[in-house]
């Protein structure tokens, strides 16, 4: 009887963890980054364009968004976390933003702090998506779990976040992930929503994103290396001196997001696409739309702004969207579309 307890417990624990860490300690990648710096916009100084022309909405799995932002999942499960899940969803709903929570495997587990993540009530019309670890279908999680969070969010999709290096180097990490594309596949024919694939730092290749989007998940989150590794957040919660040793071995391992941009888009042109891991601004956010995400995802920024205050994360979507409409202005593009199409962001060879 007591081992869920204890299992809930542990993963409570761990949320609280993570949160602490990726605040309070060096977690960031430092030989790897995003890649997003071997590219330049060429610069318009005559841009016909009237700022007020300028339109940075768009549309995301049939819903529509007032900026290409993606408020990256994060946390959920303490009472920290519902703070934080609190101000980002009053902030998303303001800006037309879309929101992702943490791994909901807690709120399974503890029904009691599935309130935490219970954000609908902040953010009526915002675009919404639950979370869950893919290697869960391997340890007893199916439908109902899955139902499960998508009610607790009232989430118009799912993240399945895949994320085999944390789990290796994290203590008592869940590691079997064989046969894992069927049962994705067997998911992905029977949930009501939409479920997105989503790395959690080191990136989707071309390879596996093709093998993800035949079995009919609907749109990808590459979530590339370049920003918080979550190889050394692991490694500050090791247990002992290989899960540590571990950790700082690989915590610059992975591909980086401009990478994984290119490289899925070549094989999947049309495939809903989210740029997220080591974005850091709306340079960075437009940037990746140039080449060929739809929408872009933060995470990092948005945490550190969220400890703050609500405030804090409204002057950042307010820098964002700022950021992202001067690249239009300074290109002359007038909408996203127009970007992506415009060939104005160039490799630096």
């Amino acid at each position: 009887m007591n081992a869920p307890t204890n299992i809930s417990a542990q993963t409570q624990n761990r949320k609280a963890d993570h949160i602490r860490i990726c605040l309070e300690e060096d977690v960031q990648c430092h030989q790897i980054t995003n890649g997003l710096e071997r590219y330049r916009f060429t610069h318009s100084c005559l841009p016909e364009l009237n700022p007020d022309d300028i339109d940075i909405s768009t549309t995301f799995l049939g819903k529509h968004l007032g900026a290409p932002l993606l408020i990256s999942s994060m946390t959920g499960g303490t009472e920290q976390a519902a703070i934080i899940n609190q101000r980002l969803a009053e902030v998303a709903q303001h800006y037309k933003i879309a929101m992702g929570v943490g791994s909901q495997r807690v709120a399974v587990e503890k029904p009691q702090v599935a309130d935490t993540f219970a954000v609908r009530k902040y953010a009526p019309d915002v675009l919404l998506f639950a979370n869950l670890g893919a290697v869960q279908l391997n340890y007893k999680y199916g439908l109902d779990e899955c139902l499960r969070v998508v009610d607790i969010l009232e989430a118009d999709a799912l993240i399945l976040h895949i994320n085999p290096l944390q789990e290796c180097i994290q203590p008592k990490g869940d590691t079997n992930f064989r046969g894992l594309l069927d049962k994705i596949s067997k998911l992905c024919g029977k949930m009501p929503v939409p479920v997105i694939a989503k790395e959690v730092g080191n990136g989707i290749s071309a390879a596996i994103a093709e093998k993800l989007i035949a079995a009919g998940v609907a749109a990808i989150d590459v979530a590339g290396a370049g920003g918080t590794s979550w190889a050394k957040v692991e490694s500050e919660r090791a247990e002992n001196p290989l899960q540590r040793r571990l950790g700082r071995t690989f915590a610059d391992w992975g591909l980086p997001t401009a990478e994984c941009i290119t490289t899925i888009r070549a094989i999947a042109p049309y495939v809903p696409l989210i740029a997220s891991g080591g974005l850091r601004h709306g340079l960075d956010v437009a940037a990746a739309i140039a080449l060929g995400a739809d929408i872009a995802g933060l995470a990092m920024p948005f945490l550190q702004a969220a400890a703050t205050s609500e405030t804090a994360v409204a002057e950042l979507a307010e820098v964002l969207i700022a950021e992202i409409t001067t690249v239009l202005f300074c290109t002359g593009n007038a909408t996203l579309y127009q970007l992506k199409h415009s060939g104005s962001l160039q490799r630096i060879e």
